[in-house]
């Protein structure tokens, strides 16, 4: 069962609305184990709809169209897809009743045009679950099968989960489950990883399952996708499971959560799981740090705080190199806020002559201090994401020992 997504709406196209709605179904149907290959764009104009649709269904069995089923002029998806059919249109006077209804009880005048939502082709059918005023559909077209659902996300996950994805796994016959992992690196290229994998990668290629894809994240690193394609889930854990092992084996340190776990979180779970609190200085990267850390650790517990004033520099100035500068500092911030660690992102001084980019880094735990000096890429506001990323797997690695 293949089942492609076709999102409506001019607004995708000029960027004025970002289509998360074709991610989210796309992530739903792997969760089902229905393959969806394709997933397009179209601007509400009834021509490149109805191309759009019809390729779409020459490509797949099932093609789930996302928006224009409001009240107004340019949603016609009801009247596209009831051309793409070869039928008419027809007012289901139980939803039109229906639709009244939902004005009345809020005690607002239903304007006439509402009433359009009405209207669905001759042998479609409501979709059962209809959170707001646009109902969505089951259009069939032959042995295949058009969904229609709402472009606003709350109404559409609902009609998704309600109905659309229990019928395609109803029409595929097959119980299959496509699970997948992700494993966050950091330090490491795209092509250092593809070429560390090179070997496991070939071996999988010869057993067809499961298989691994990366994706350059940015200062969230690169993740190192893995995903198994079983008759249940439980035989998908236990793929995924050995997967991982063999995958960190391979890649050791640089790999430092999986799926949705950030850095941040990591090196907190780390310095709780030790029974250790921080404090940063963050004159070079101005509280990024501090905002990433009290966004998980709203109490404070473990982040005890940060500091961005300049006037930390004052440590260790007069000639240090900028490494030990960058150890004194996090120690006089660890003594400031009395956490047990310190850290510090500082730039060069001005007699530090250093490429551009030139970051230190300082770590201050139990009777040691340590510094580092990295050289960073992009402009000012990238190179301050990337110093905090990079100061948290300093930490990271230097408590993993």
């Amino acid at each position: 069962m293949r089942c492609e997504v076709v999102a409506i709406g001019t607004e995708l196209l000029l960027g004025t609305v970002v289509d998360t709605n074709s991610s989210w179904i796309g992530e739903q149907l792997a969760l089902a184990g229905i393959d969806s290959l394709y997933q397009v764009k179209v601007g509400d104009n009834f021509g490149r709809m109805e191309a759009t649709i019809r390729a779409a269904l020459e490509r797949s069995d099932a093609v789930i169209c996302c928006g224009g089923l409001g009240p107004t002029q340019d949603d016609i998806t009801r009247d596209v897809i009831a051309k793409v059919m070869g039928v008419e249109m027809r007012r289901d006077e139980t939803i039109a009743a229906e639709i009244r209804r939902r004005f009345e009880v809020r005690g607002r005048t239903m304007s006439a045009n509402n009433l359009r939502q009405a209207d669905i082709p001759i042998g479609a059918s409501p979709i059962a679950q209809m959170p707001g005023t646009a109902p969505g559909l089951v259009c069939p077209v032959g042995n295949k099968v058009i969904y229609a659902v709402p472009g606003v996300p709350r109404e559409m996950k609902e009609m998704m989960l309600g109905t659309v994805v229990p019928d395609l796994s109803r029409r595929s016959g097959q119980s299959s489950v496509i699970r997948s992992r992700t494993l966050r690196t950091w330090g490491l290229s795209e092509s250092g990883i593809d070429e560390m994998l090179t070997e496991r990668m070939a071996e999988l290629d010869k057993v067809g399952n499961p298989t691994i894809a990366f994706n350059a994240s940015g200062i969230e690193g690169i993740k190192v996708r893995v995903t198994a394609k079983c008759d249940d889930v439980e035989t998908a854990t236990r793929i995924l499971d050995a997967e991982e092992a063999k995958i960190r084996a391979i890649l050791t340190d640089a790999v430092f959560s999986i799926d949705d776990q950030s850095m941040e979180l990591t090196v907190l779970n780390m310095l709780q799981k030790r029974g250790l609190t921080v404090a940063a200085a963050e004159p070079y990267s101005g509280g990024i740090l501090a905002s990433r850390m009290t966004a998980i650790d709203t109490e404070m517990a473990t982040f005890k705080g940060a500091t961005v004033s300049h006037d930390v520099l004052a440590t260790g100035a007069g000639g240090v190199a900028g490494e030990v500068r960058a150890g004194n500092v996090a120690a006089s911030i660890r003594e400031l806020h009395k956490a047990d660690v310190g850290l510090a992102a500082i730039a060069p001084g001005a007699s530090d002559a250093q490429p551009p980019g030139t970051v230190y880094l300082g770590l201050a735990i139990g009777a040691n201090k340590h510094g580092e000096r990295v050289v960073l890429p992009g402009n000012r506001a990238m190179m301050r994401e990337y110093a905090v990323i990079n100061l948290l797997n300093f930490l990271r690695k230097t408590l993993a020992g």
